[in-house]
């Protein structure tokens, strides 16, 4: 049985190290190198948080010549947002009945 989409994408999500990843990722394109270096651990540490992140379809890595450069891909982040958009709603309309109670 293989994971859905989804929950790939959550646990890839779990750890801080990859969503710190993403989030470098975010100002573009960058080296596999580039993007270890403000981590505190070794570089195949690094490319394995990569690989998690590759399996669950974040990020794309290429090969031109020696550099091997990562590219964020939003798509798995929009379905995650699709899914967890019915809950921010129940919260923020739970939020609004408890301020109109409130202000009874």
């Amino acid at each position: 049985m293989t994971p859905d989409r989804l929950s790939l994408t959550f646990s890839a999500l779990a750890d801080p190290t990859r969503r710190a990843l993403l989030q470098r990722l975010q100002a573009g394109e960058t080296s596999v190198t580039a993007l270890a270096k403000p981590f505190a651990m070794s570089l195949p540490a690094v490319s394995k948080h990569l690989r998690v992140l590759e399996k669950s379809g974040l990020i794309e890595r290429s090969r031109a010549a020696q550099w091997r450069p990562c590219r964020l891909q939003a798509g798995p982040l929009k379905e995650a947002g699709a899914w967890i958009e019915p809950y921010r709603q129940f919260w923020e309309q739970s939020f609004d009945r408890l301020d109109a109670y409130l202000q009874q």
